[in-house]
């Protein structure tokens, strides 16, 4: 059976929050699914949406009974989401980053943002790297996040330490 004619089994709904309460929704919800034992999987706080948590359930009464009187959630919105309008907002996406010991960079967000560094270390696991800044007239590491710093020159010879 192709992905096409297969059933969709779940479906993802948006559920409008008070805004700055989705945690306190998050866990009214939780316990509200487990006390009734309804049918949904998942129930998705996005990072840096305000207003909106996202329940992958059964159907939409089932989520609907999930938020039934639950304190600061304002309703399921009528329309269904789809996976894809979503897909962004939930996947920890892990990019080969281009990012080498010893190349200058520049620090693009923070408080260091235009400063320009030399990268002295890279850990890929937490996704950050050690930099120092090459303007301090003493040279202090900084961890900073990968996404953080944006490469614009590559130190030709690696042995120059």
């Amino acid at each position: 059976m192709s992905d096409q004619t297969k059933e969709k089994t779940t479906h993802i709904f948006a559920l409008r929050t008070t805004a700055n309460r989705e945690d306190q929704v998050m866990d009214f919800l939780g316990s509200n699914i487990k006390k009734k034992k309804l049918p949904v999987f998942a129930v998705i706080r996005p990072h840096g949406l305000r207003g909106y948590i996202f329940l992958e359930a059964k159907d939409k009464a089932s989520a609907e009974q999930a938020a039934f009187n639950v304190p600061y959630a304002r309703g399921i919105l009528p329309k269904e989401i789809e996976y894809a309008e979503i897909e962004h907002m939930l996947e920890q996406i892990k990019r080969e980053v281009n990012i080498k010991k010893n190349d200058i960079v520049e620090i693009i967000t923070g408080p260091f943002k235009r400063e320009q560094a030399k990268i002295t270390r890279i850990d890929k696991h937490k996704e950050e790297v050690v930099v120092e800044m090459l303007g301090a007239a003493v040279p202090i590491p900084i961890t900073v996040k990968m996404d953080a710093v944006k490469v614009i020159r590559r130190e030709k010879d690696d042995d120059e330490e």
